[in-house]
């Protein structure tokens, strides 16, 4: 069994070692996916020199049937819908609104909690990289994906301390990038390659972006 991360934080300064060629680059920008891709966020933005923000994304389901997903709202105002998945299944202008209103809310209120202000986050011609802390299906992160394309980044990176094989080589379709520091051939779940994989509490998510406000240098050890 391969070695397993202390905890998130350690997943991210791993994973910085993969990214240091994108050390103190002024058009990168770290995208972390809450909660748990927050504390790897701040050490891959810390080590790099880069800013931090916070990307949510909410799936938008199916009526009716939820867990499939017709598209994709996130922080900043970026959404996308499968024009393929809605005409397929004869989903309604009218019912396509409903879902992204109910959406909208809750992303307002996860917003609110992580104590966001803002949701003019600019992302055209920027290299972005996705963090979160594992990738199992990947769904949350293909969504962020899809949302941020729309906005013409310069290049999307995606990047987690461990992740299935197969889901990291698949994201290659997607992405301009795939980092994945770690690939376990006996991968099951994220949690098991943490020894502490206990929740991020939403004042861990407000203390990390507070602290990622204040300028930093790359560290010298990246250059």
């Amino acid at each position: 069994m391969s070695e397993r991360f202390r905890d998130r934080s350690e997943g991210g300064r791993v994973l910085a070692e993969k990214l240091r060629h994108y050390s103190n680059n002024p058009n990168v920008v770290v995208l972390a996916l809450p909660r748990g891709g927050v504390p790897v966020g701040y050490e891959v933005a810390r080590k790099l020199g880069a800013p931090l923000e916070i990307f949510l994304v909410r799936k938008l389901g199916v009526p009716g049937h939820q867990e499939f997903a017709m598209g994709a709202i996130a922080s900043g105002g970026f959404w996308f819908v499968n024009p393929d998945v809605v005409e397929r299944l004869g989903i309604s202008p009218q019912e396509v609104q409903q879902v992204v209103e109910q959406e909208t809310l809750e992303l307002t209120r996860r917003m609110e909690a992580y104590g966001i202000e803002s949701s003019s986050l600019r992302v055209r011609d920027r290299i972005l990289i996705l963090v979160d802390d594992g990738l199992a299906t990947g769904s949350t992160m293909r969504a962020a994906i899809a949302a941020l394309k729309r906005e013409r980044p310069e290049r999307i990176v995606v990047a987690v301390p461990v992740a299935s094989a197969s889901t990291c080589q698949e994201l290659w379709s997607e992405a301009d990038e795939v980092v994945c520091a770690r690939t376990p051939e006996d991968f099951y779940a994220v949690g098991q390659w943490y020894e502490d994989f206990s929740q991020t509490s939403d004042d861990e998510v407000r203390e990390l972006l507070q602290r990622a406000r204040v300028p930093v240098e790359a560290t010298s050890g990246l250059a």
